[in-house]
This record gives structure tokens, sequence and C-alpha cells, in this order.
């Protein structure tokens, strides 16, 4: 007996993603206020950090042991086997293109950074963006991802680029004492 696929519009499956990631805006924004309410606006955004830093290197160990089970090795040419975020409906659009000799991409209408200027709460939002560098660092921490610019920090679009970790990186990283704002600038 044949099973009939069942398909949706594109558009339709766009708006199903954007209600995720506003949820998970949303989730992030709750989380980061409670910790600044209850802790204060310094403490408090250092346990967000560290939350954020914990829960990227969680992806980056996994993205790791997806390259490591095909026998591979952690280069960035095999990231792209990783893929776990969803390419339609996180972001109004993304282009590709060079800056300055970079590769770089740009994403248009971030859906979570929409959710933070809406409460205007841009900065608590913008410490969730410290996952690229750290997620991609956990890969491997010879290269990071890193924001040239971002929404939440008043920009028109989130621009993002990978450059080699400095020695001083690699080892703050492995001790766990990065500074997240000195990488992802």
């Amino acid at each position: 007996m044949d099973q009939k696929e069942e398909m949706i519009p594109l558009e339709q499956a766009k708006r199903e993603v954007a209600l995720v990631c506003r949820r998970l805006g949303l989730l992030h924004l709750a989380f980061a206020q409670v910790l600044v309410d209850e802790f204060g606006a310094e403490r408090g955004k250092q346990l967000v950090i560290k939350a954020i830093e914990d829960y990227s290197r969680k992806i980056g160990e996994k993205k790791r042991s997806i390259v490591d089970s095909e026998g591979l090795e952690p280069t960035l040419q095999n990231l792209v086997k990783t893929r776990d975020i969803p390419t339609i409906g996180m972001h109004d659009r993304t282009e590709y293109l060079e800056v300055d000799g970079e590769k770089r991409s740009r994403t248009y209408g971030c859906v979570m950074a929409g959710v933070w200027r809406e409460y205007g709460k841009d900065e608590l939002g913008r410490l969730y963006c410290y996952v690229d560098p750290a997620s991609i660092m956990a890969y491997n921490s010879d290269f990071k991802l890193i924001h040239t610019k971002a929404v939440p920090d008043g920009d028109e679009y989130c621009e993002l680029t990978i450059r080699p970790t400095t020695e001083k990186e690699k080892q703050d990283f492995l001790s766990k004492k990065t500074d997240w704002a000195e990488v992802d600038k």
C-alpha cells in the first residue's frame, strides 16, 4: 500500500519555523531577564553567557561527533555536513559575498533579533549570538564564526565570517575563561 506524501506550501513552512524561532527568542530573553533580575546586571549576564557557552559546546561537540563518526577531519569543508538550523523561516533571506577578500554571509530579518527589539532587550538578546563563535570553536578550536555586524547591535543585518582563533582564544576556550565580547567582534 502506497502512502501519499503530505506537502505544505513553502510560505507556510517558513511561517511555522518562524513561530518556533520566535519562541526560542522569547525563551532566551525570559531566562536572561530572570538571571539579571535575580543576580544583578553583571552577574546575571555572566550566568547567561555561561549557559550559552554550555549550550554552544553541546552543539559543537555534536557536530564534531558527526564528522568523527564518518571518519572525517573537523575541517571547515566538513562542517557543512553538520547543519542543524533551518534554511528557511529563521531569517527573511541570506546572501553570500566577499568583503575585503573575506567570505561572509549576511542574514536579513532575524526572527529572534526582532523579538528582542520588540521587547527593547537587544543587549540581553545579543548574548544568545555568542552561540555562533562558541559552537564552532567547540567543533574545532582552530576557528570561530564571528559577527562583523549584528542586528541587536543596531546593524541592518547580521554579517558573519569564519576566522582563525588566536592561541589565547584557544587557551581561554579550553579553560572556560573566554571573553565572548572580545572573540565576537
